[in-house]
């Protein structure tokens, strides 16, 4: 039976059960993410995140979907593009809007293709590339794809760019001391020397689910997540209505970690759950406390990941420093495809060097691993 193509400017437009069918449970990729991200204004009109979901139908049943965007920026992809976008500039050819498939201020990796077969993705993504080719845009770019999926774009001749995060593994550690022993001894004693300092505050710690966390728990959230955006002069992509939002939708899957201080609360850090990772994303403090930083994104969450035998807490985006505390190196992808043949051939060679250069980069990370010699382990 022929399948039949669609562009959705509203994820509304499908059922949540038939959205969530094709993926794994990710929580990034649920169709309550991506509605509270619309239904608060954090994308859609005005924001340069212009929703324009692929969907392939099959006798009215959804078999394949993807996050789709068009963008009018850069701002919140993480795969940083803009030299690309003022290359365009400076030759006098519009780089946006350009096509992004990704999940929206978050550099989460996971599937970006959601199908329920193989045949059935590939078909999506040869119609996604024709809708681009048709409507004359610069480019797509799909943004930490599943590496099965990346070698499906590369055989459409879309360029593969690579990238490093940094995540923690459980190695089915008892507690966290056990993790600590795994470390070398340099760095078990800078995690023990930066928790004891935090010792002397009557500081306490409590994890939140969004059944638990109250919206005055999120007003307080947003507001000091809000600093931590103004503090480097910038602007927060989520507002408040998307966090209080987002906890009654999928209250099983987001976590608050609250710090009080004497019964008042102090700073958070905003996270998103499955049954296999913990997803660090967001933190914010009242004022500054040398250290609090690391315990409440990296040391408290880990703890909570071996106390729930998660596989993982994966980190975010960049941050070398993130080594030194236990999360290792991570390979990340991206795809590419560039309408221009002459800027295709720049970027084909421009990215060449560029994954020789993370090729040595993960060398040198791997030279630098803060496990004991016979606990390291790596990870691609």
């Amino acid at each position: 039976m022929p399948s039949h193509f669609k562009l959705l400017d509203r994820i509304s437009q499908i059922q949540p059960e038939a959205w969530d069918a094709l993926h794994d449970g990710h929580p990034g990729l649920r169709h309550a993410f991506l509605e509270a991200l619309e239904s608060n204004g954090c994308t859609g009109p005005g924001t340069g995140w212009l929703p324009a979901h692929a969907v392939l139908l099959r006798d009215a049943s959804l078999v394949a979907a993807m996050p789709l965007y068009l963008k009018e920026h850069s701002y919140g992809e993480y795969v940083f593009d803009w030299a690309w976008a003022d290359a365009y500039q400076r030759n006098g050819i519009a780089y946006y809007p350009k096509w992004l498939s990704a999940i929206p201020f978050s550099p989460l990796p996971g599937n970006r293709l959601l199908g329920r077969t193989t045949g059935d993705r590939a078909t999506l993504l040869d119609a996604v590339l024709a809708q681009v080719k048709e409507s004359g845009a610069s480019s797509l770019h799909i943004l930490f794809p599943g590496k099965d999926e990346a070698e499906l774009m590369t055989s459409r001749r879309m360029l593969v760019r690579e990238g490093v995060q940094f995540h923690w593994h459980n190695a089915g550690y008892r507690d966290f001391e056990a993790f600590l022993t795994s470390l070398n001894h340099e760095k078990r004693k800078k995690i023990r020397q930066e928790r004891r300092r935090l010792e002397g505050l009557t500081l306490s710690y409590r994890w939140l689910d969004g059944h638990q966390a109250s919206e005055e728990h999120w007003r307080f959230f947003y507001s000091v997540y809000a600093q931590t955006y103004r503090l480097h002069r910038s602007t927060p992509y989520l507002n408040e209505a998307f966090f209080i939002d987002i906890a009654s939708r999928m209250p099983e899957q987001v976590r608050l970690l609250l710090v009080e201080e004497n019964g008042k609360a102090l700073a958070g850090a905003f996270f998103l759950c499955d049954g296999s990772a913990l997803y660090g994303r967001y933190w914010g403090a009242s004022r500054h406390i040398p250290n609090l930083h690391f315990e409440v994104c990296y040391y408290r969450a880990i703890d909570y990941c071996i106390q729930l035998g998660l596989a993982r807490m994966e980190g975010g985006a960049q941050g070398e420093h993130k080594l030194s505390r236990g999360l290792t190196p991570v390979q990340t992808r991206s795809a590419h495809w560039i309408a221009d043949s002459r800027f295709r051939d720049a970027l084909d060679h421009f990215l060449a060097r560029e994954r020789a250069g993370i090729g040595l980069y993960l060398d040198e990370l791997a030279e630098r691993s803060p496990f004991r010699q016979s606990t390291q382990t790596g990870h691609t």
